[in-house]
């Protein structure tokens, strides 16, 4: 395993021969609050691993035994101008950004809070696996802004438009259990596990064809909200851009020699 550092706090560790990159959020001291530079090195480590054709999956995980994160840093908010605020928006906007556009299946792994902007870093995954420590929401308009980081958009997209409103308009916290039951993580494991189990799922993953692992996540990603006549022509689309790669060809050699595929990943 290999690491290398983005900032201060932030941490990539590669597993599964650099396939799986572990994507570390480490400013335990602040319960992975995100900061500006914190949020700044988020951007640029998701920028780094979205270029790089090693990596077939990311597991988004926390250094924190007791939080995930809490969202944003509002005790550096409360330092800030107007003008500071406006400055700082599109630095915090690209740390979420960067975790939603990644081009590679990503899982989020989720213990203790899971909160605002913490939480909708957890969104921005394709799977959510959460232990039963895990206490997720979006409490924005308790402090008097709303969600920032995509939660008014990618919520809804999870658990209808009515659940996602009264989450948001309550500002409740919700456990474990009845976050399984609602949708609003997608796999709950015993306390301690979810890092574990989301680095198990990321290598059942990352056995797949990383052009095929691409392409999936591109047709889910843009036909999400279309019409199925539109969606349809986006998966084909997709489809095209699979069936004459080196990995189709591989993989159907592999299936019919009855034997494991060695992916040229083009």
């Amino acid at each position: 395993m290999s690491e290398e550092r983005f900032g201060e706090f932030v941490l990539v560790r590669r597993h599964e021969q650099g396939h799986v990159a572990e994507l570390v959020l480490d400013r335990p001291k602040a319960m992975n609050a995100v900061s500006t530079g914190m949020a700044r090195s988020l951007a640029g480590a998701c920028a780094a691993l979205g270029k790089d054709p090693a990596v077939r999956v990311v597991v988004l995980t926390s250094s924190h035994e007791r939080a995930f994160c809490v969202g944003a840093d509002l005790k550096e908010r409360n330092s800030f101008s107007d003008a500071d605020l406006v400055r700082q928006r599109p630095v915090a906007r690209g740390a979420y950004t960067g975790v939603l556009e990644l081009p590679v299946p990503t899982v989020a792994a989720v213990h203790g809070f899971a909160l605002g902007g913490g939480f909708e870093l957890a969104l921005s995954c394709d799977v959510i696996v959460a232990d039963r420590t895990a206490v997720v929401g979006l409490p924005e308009v308790s402090v008097g802004v709303i969600p920032g980081g995509g939660g008014t958009q990618l919520l809804p997209r999870r658990v209808g438009a009515a659940r996602a409103a009264e989450l948001i308009f309550t500002a409740r916290r919700v456990e474990a259990d009845e976050a399984r039951e609602l949708g609003l993580v997608d796999e709950l494991v015993e306390t301690g596990r979810d890092r574990e189990e989301a680095l198990a799922l990321a290598a059942r993953i990352a056995a797949n064809s990383p052009v095929g692992l691409r392409a999936a996540k591109r047709a889910l990603r843009l036909g999400q909200g279309l019409d199925l006549p539109a969606g349809l022509e986006v998966e084909d689309a997709a489809w095209r851009s699979v069936a004459f790669s080196g990995d189709r060809a591989e993989g159907v050699a592999a299936f019919n020699e009855k034997r494991r595929p060695n992916w040229p990943g083009e």
